[in-house]
């Protein structure tokens, strides 16, 4: 790999000093260091941290210098470095240390993990902000009682501002401005001279959380924002001349100087899995994090995630939530389908109809009063799933709970473990017969124009969506996570199609459910109502009316630890040619009880980058292990491939750990 010769090669090793590099290569069995000789006009800049090219196989490539090391293991000739790219330190060892965390923990590499945690390079921008002047950010003032309503919430911000990095789940009450809460916790923690990073699920998220943070002037990091831009927010980190950064899931990894707080909100929703390899989830990134530099860490929700619980049940995080009395006094009413028999001799078919009587009557109060109306309905786009065509109970596989789906000639099978179940009964009313189920939001547009003849009927979804709205006499039909705020609150909410997001063919249907009624639900005033369109006798329905994201999520917990799935277990999903997933679990050292269920097709709609279009379809493997082993199993997993590459068998497998869809 070096053009000198065998003495001078051996010469230049003892008087020159050694870089150890770490190249960004594609392939599994190179995420490993390499050592290359520092010339002498690099000796000054070759420092760790910085961007490196070197030469490696005959071609010029990427990295980063880890180290510099007076003296080489290697016994073979060694290249030298090829040049600095920049002579400012971009890898961190904190950064360093969370990138190897992130990758062992996801069966990935370092490489495709540096890609996620650093921007690409802007010279102009990096040369700019080096040849500015420092200004010192101004500390705010120290709010008082950040978090004091809820139980806890005063004695997290003590703790956060005395260093001791607590871990906390916090379940936000009704209407409450969680924004604002945030930037007051932040502002606390700041003023004690520490720096805080925020990372919230999407743009309209991010827009509420900077227009609470302004007066602390931070530094915006988004996926929407152009190179230059990003990468000049995220050099304000780096050089410590921000106090407070704020993003959507790229800002994770934000480096930040004696870092004293953590927040994440809404870690449910799914925009927090990043969909390049190697699919780390952000709760999970941040969560690392707040362990290595010993970090106050808040996750933050309306709901609650049964992965938060598990945290809270193994006594990692504590609990912030409010006493009961005050959650009763600051929910709106919020009544089910049929949640009397009163209510259910008035109104007969308010199990099956789209808008029952209840629902109607709330918008029409609300209307009458000059007060909008929110209208929630399933997001389009959903893979059709089966239930139940009498009582629309979803249709289950009796060996591991997976979704049946109607293969060819009419047989249900299961997605998850093949098992095909041709003579299914409905467990709960004894059916034969299946549906699929589908809805549309324009539709629901429609029929609600011609309800309330007069009354302007706004859209919010896809993309055209809403941040805002007028607080007048108006129904905005919204999909889930596109409701527009209201000042002062809506009037009443009309969640719809309660049914279909109950009924999806997927493990997290009911927790997903609960956590969309409970985002829109947020938006009511407290004197309003709030009607939620499935049978109250539902465990979901009965959560969000008494506002119980907490017990819902333990009871979710409860149940995935029965049947095997996580959070309860470690779960690796094997995506390829079916001969490469089976070829990849066989070699792979799996722990002791590891369960390979499959393979089985893909679900609806995924697909597996670089997978040939002419050639078989792919598939799906399982490989599911107790909560303890789940670092062994993507040990093993990353080590089987590594062996595959080596060897060069095969193509490649897509491996996901714990994904938030199985199937």
């Amino acid at each position: 790999m070096s053009g000198l010769g065998p003495a001078e090669a051996a010469q230049a090793a003892v008087e020159l000093p050694i870089a150890r590099v770490l190249p960004l290569l594609q392939v599994s069995h190179l995420d490993r260091e390499f050592d290359y000789l520092v010339p002498p006009e690099l000796a000054e800049t070759a420092q760790p941290g910085v961007r490196v090219r070197v030469r490696f196989s005959g071609r010029l490539v990427d990295g980063y210098l880890l180290e510099r090391l007076p003296r080489t293991e290697h016994e073979g000739r060694l290249a030298t470095l090829d040049r600095v790219v920049s002579p400012l330190p971009v890898l961190t060892p904190a950064v360093l240390r969370l990138v190897t965390e992130v990758a062992a923990r996801y069966a990935g590499t370092r490489a495709d993990v540096l890609r996620l945690a650093i921007p690409p390079r802007h010279a102009r921008v990096e040369k700019t902000l080096l040849e500015q002047d420092v200004v010192e950010s101004v500390r705010p003032v120290a709010p008082d009682g950040a978090l004091a309503e809820y139980t806890h919430g005063a004695q997290f911000a003590a703790a956060a501002v005395g260093g001791r990095s607590p871990r906390a789940i916090w379940q936000a009450l009704p209407g409450e401005d969680w924004a604002a809460r945030l930037a007051e916790l932040t502002a606390t923690v700041v003023a004690a001279g520490r720096t805080a990073l925020l990372i919230v699920p999407d743009q309209t998220d991010l827009d509420r959380l900077a227009a609470a943070c302004v007066h602390l002037a931070p530094a915006v990091l988004a996926a929407g924002l152009g190179p230059s831009a990003r990468y000049r927010r995220w050099l304000l980190a780096r050089l410590g001349r921000t106090r407070v950064v704020i993003g959507t899931r790229s800002a994770a990894f934000a480096p930040l100087p004696d870092l004293g707080l953590i927040a994440l909100w809404d870690d449910g929703d799914e925009s927090l899995i990043e969909p390049r390899a190697p699919y780390p989830h952000t709760r999970e990134v941040l969560a690392l994090r707040a362990h290595q530099e010993s970090a106050a860490l808040v996750i933050g929700g309306f709901a609650r995630t049964p992965e938060s619980q598990a945290l809270v049940d193994a006594g990692w995080a504590a609990e912030i939530t409010a006493p009961r009395e005050l959650v009763r006094q600051r929910s709106p009413r919020i009544v089910g389908v049929a949640d009397s028999d009163v209510a259910l001799a008035r109104d007969p078919l308010a199990r099956s109809a789209r808008l029952p009587a209840a629902a109607f009557a709330a918008a029409r109060t609300a209307l009458d009063a000059d007060r909008p109306v929110l209208v929630q309905v399933p997001r389009r786009g959903y893979a059709p799933a089966l239930s139940c065509d009498r009582c629309r109970t979803p249709a289950r596989c009796r060996r591991c709970h997976g979704p049946l789906e109607q293969a060819s000639g009419g047989t249900l099978r299961c997605r998850w473990c093949a098992q095909a179940d041709a003579a299914y009964r409905c467990p709960a009313c004894g059916g034969t017969t299946m549906r699929a189920v589908i809805v549309g939001a324009m539709r629901t547009a429609e029929e609600l124009g011609r309800a309330f003849p007069g009354v302007v009927v706004a859209t919010s979804g896809g993309e055209s969506v809403l941040t805002e709205t007028t607080a007048d006499r108006r129904i905005v039909v919204a999909t889930p996570g596109a409701e527009p705020v209201v000042e002062g609150g809506y009037g009443a909410a009309l969640l719809l199609d309660g049914w279909l997001l109950l009924g999806r063919a997927d493990l997290r249907a009911g927790e997903e459910t609960l956590r969309r009624w409970m985002n829109a639900t947020a938006l009511v005033a407290e004197d309003g109502t709030v009607v939620c369109g499935a049978d109250a006798g539902i465990p979901a329905v009965q959560a969000l009316i008494r506002w119980d994201a907490a017990g819902f999520a333990a009871s979710e917990l409860a149940e995935r630890a029965d049947v095997g799935f996580p959070p309860a277990t470690h779960l690796a999903v094997l995506d390829g040619a079916e001969a490469d997933v089976l070829a990849l679990a066989e070699a792979a050292a799996l722990p002791d009880g590891a369960e390979v269920l499959g393979p089985v097709d893909l679900p609806p709609g995924v697909r597996v980058p670089g997978a040939p279009d002419d050639g078989p379809p792919p598939r799906r493997l399982l490989v599911r292990v107790a909560r303890r082993d789940g670092r062994a199993l993507a040990r093993a997993l990353f080590l089987a491939q590594v062996g595959r590459s080596l060897r060069r068998e095969g193509d490649p497998v897509r491996i996901q750990i714990d994904p938030l869809r199985i199937g």
